[in-house]
């Protein structure tokens, strides 16, 4: 088995305990970055965001315990293939630009390691290719964890046109409205099913794969002659890693997820987009600045603790199939021999 093959499956392993663990994190930073707010005018005016734990308990007590689940089939089906993918390509490109390293070094044209600029493009063109075979899965998974808001929304529109239609109409069609009005307060949200519906990862790479190069060669010297990092180092170096990438990349992640939501968050031109340049536009024009860091906490906290599980399962299930494959030569060639 190739280390490709063995990266891509621990790769895909280690995003479904990450997304299981950190999914309702996501789904709850998923709805604050596709929330409309206005611009406010003065600094200090008008309420503060509600925490993360208070909409995680509001969720769950307006659509249950599954609201904080939505759309999780999907999404262990699209962290499987994209992190099964794009660790494939990865190591893929990682053993072919190592190889011409080590190469050059023997010529003396450099000192046999890959630069910090080459990671990055290694990455970037893993994410690129990971991108376009799984963003159909990604998109469907932002509708489903931002339906039931959509919906809500709708609802409250067509309330408070009732409402109007009740002030001006005369006693009979007045009751008539009521009736209605009685009938829209007593729906619910229907929750969407599966049926209906890169640049963070190249710097989170970069970062990861060069603070492990330098914690490694520290540990090259007589001192520390095991190179192997631990998965408590690596847990952290991932940390800082998506953290870094998180820091740099958020708003682009906002105005993907708004592009990805259902349009109809929001009747009015401001809360629909054409595509990325408008979303910026009308973000920047009708939110502020602002608008672009909506749920920034809670994304650094999911993302940071997803990225470390992720990385740290992952190397864990390399070294144990090498590991499980080494013991197994070892055997076979124990029973050749007899």
């Amino acid at each position: 088995m190739s280390s490709a093959v063995v990266n891509g499956l621990a790769g895909a392993g280690g995003g479904i305990i990450a997304q299981i663990i950190t999914y309702p994190l996501q789904t709850v930073n998923t709805r604050q970055q596709t929330e409309r707010s206005a611009k406010k005018k003065k600094a200090g005016s008008g309420g503060s965001d509600a925490s993360t734990l208070f909409q995680m308990l509001q969720l769950v007590q307006t659509e249950g315990w599954g609201g904080l689940y939505s759309g999780l089939k999907p999404s262990l089906i699209g962290t499987a293939a994209s992190q099964g993918i794009y660790y494939y390509f990865y190591q893929l490109l990682k053993n072919k630009v190592e190889d011409v390293a080590a190469a050059r070094g023997k010529k003396g044209l450099g000192d046999g390691t890959v630069g910090m600029f080459s990671w990055l493009v290694i990455a970037a063109v893993a994410g690129s290719i990971n991108v376009l075979l799984t963003i159909p899965i990604w998109v469907l998974v932002t509708r489903m964890q931002t339906h039931t808001q959509a919906e809500r929304k709708v609802i409250e529109s067509k309330r408070e046109l009732l409402l109007k239609e009740i002030s001006r109409a005369n006693p009979m069609d007045a009751h008539i409205l009521k009736d209605r009005l009685a009938k829209l307060d007593s729906e619910k949200p229907r929750p969407y099913g599966t049926l209906q519906a890169v640049c963070n990862p190249s710097i989170q790479f970069m970062i990861y794969e060069t603070l492990s190069k330098r914690l490694k060669s520290k540990r090259s010297g007589k001192r520390f002659p095991k190179k192997n990092i631990t998965a408590m180092e690596v847990f952290l170096i991932g940390a800082m890693a998506k953290l870094g990438a998180t820091l740099v990349t958020y708003p682009l992640l906002v105005v993907k997820s708004r592009l990805q939501a259902k349009q109809e968050i929001g009747r009015n031109a401001a809360s629909r987009y054409t595509g990325t340049l408008d979303a910026i536009l009308k973000m920047i024009r009708y939110e502020g600045l602002h608008g672009f860091y909506k749920g920034m906490g809670t994304k650094i906290v999911q993302s940071v603790l997803a990225a470390s599980v992720l990385f740290m399962v992952k190397e864990e299930l390399v070294k144990f199939v090498v590991l499980l494959v080494a013991r197994s030569r070892t055997l076979l060639l124990t029973r050749s021999n007899k």
